[in-house]
């Protein structure tokens, strides 16, 4: 392993702390950061997120997705964790943690409609999980968040709550502006690896394209994913810690979503019969959110300033330490499959040479 390598949890720690030093010490970067912006997100995350999601993307081997498409023991508990448990969990935290506080309540039951389809490809290639499958249900949750996230919003923030006798809230969001936000964030670097890999190998042949290239084009997932957590505690900053006790109350319910989703997906996945990788794909795609989108919708529909947005943001900001720690509990519970997968001594270490992440 590279020293960089060795230490990954530190250097996103390091990463989190530069950040928010930065948003905190630097008068006006988050404003500047966030002036150009794509759907709402701030380009310079939008970069990030390309350059991170690229190299795991074209290490798929597109040519095994048949054989994932067809498995249901995989794809039908996706669907349920991820379009009816994940947004229902996060609705009824939100209520119970967050009663007094309607702006930040709302942000969070957003984010929890806002189901992963970019960095989950990430923790789930640390933890050796199933790249094929990540592929497919990140692409699968592409396609239901484009059709389904306003209808969900519609029904968690306005029909639901009437129902309860709870305060209701509008959400104004188009299926365009939802379908956009995934052909950047997913569609870009997808088409990117799917281009990679069919060229590559048909240039110089498999051998070469997993032993020469991807070795060269692996680590700049790790660069893409340190510089998007700079750029993130970055924008907020000032407002993290001018505003400690909101962030943690926000966060609160996030830290229980985060672990009940993980743990219940990990064990419902080896309860159906998943081996190891594919139980970790089923895990990370379920636990992970899709804040670019989260973070989209709230600011185009409550202001860059709201509460709603803030609960946006701090919804990666949580996400981030949360899940690389839950990287190394996937890697500590291999020994309870019976298929363990590929063996590694830490979370970077992944079964193509030099190329780690």
């Amino acid at each position: 392993m590279s020293f960089v390598d060795r230490y990954l949890a530190v250097w996103i720690l390091v990463s989190m702390a530069a950040g928010l030093g930065l948003g905190r010490l630097v008068p006006g970067l988050g404003d500047a950061l966030a002036k150009v912006t794509v759907t709402g997100v701030s380009l310079p995350i939008a970069l990030g997120l390309l350059v991170m999601m690229y190299p795991v993307l074209a290490k798929v081997r597109y040519d095994r997705l048949g054989t994932v498409t067809g498995d249901r023991r995989l794809l039908l508990p996706s669907l349920v964790l991820n379009w009816v448990l994940g947004p229902a969990l996060m609705f009824a935290l939100a209520w119970i943690f967050l009663p007094d506080l309607p702006e930040f309540r709302t942000g969070l039951i957003i984010v929890g409609l806002a189901r992963c389809i970019a960095m989950v490809v990430i923790w789930n290639d640390l933890a050796c999980g199933d790249r094929e499958a990540a592929a497919v249900l990140v692409a699968l949750n592409s396609v239901f968040q484009v059709f389904a996230f306003s209808l969900l919003g519609w029904f968690y923030l306005s029909v639901l709550p009437g129902w309860l006798g709870l305060e209701q809230t509008a959400l104004d969001v188009s299926v365009g502006e939802i379908a956009r936000s995934v052909l950047i964030f997913l569609g870009i670097p997808l088409a990117a690896g799917y281009l990679t890999r069919r060229l590559g190998e048909r240039a110089k042949g498999r051998t070469w394209y997993e032993t020469q290239l991807l070795p060269r084009i692996g680590p700049f997932a790790l660069y893409g994913l340190l510089f998007t957590i700079v750029v993130l505690f970055a924008l907020q900053g000032d407002a993290i810690t001018s505003q400690p006790f909101d962030v943690v109350r926000i966060a609160l319910p996030l830290l229980v979503y985060f672990a009940l989703m993980w743990a219940g997906s990990m064990a419902l996945g080896k309860a159906v019969g998943l081996d190891y990788p594919k139980a970790t794909t089923l895990a990370f795609t379920a636990a992970g959110n899709n804040f670019e989108l989260a973070i989209a919708v709230s600011i185009a529909t409550f202001g860059a300033t709201s509460g709603q947005a803030l609960a946006g943001v701090v919804g990666p900001l949580i996400e981030v330490p949360v899940l690389i720690g839950l990287v190394y509990v996937a890697l500590a519970a291999r020994r309870f499959f019976s298929d363990p997968g590929p063996s590694a001594a830490s979370p970077s270490v992944v079964p193509e040479g030099p190329a780690r992440v």
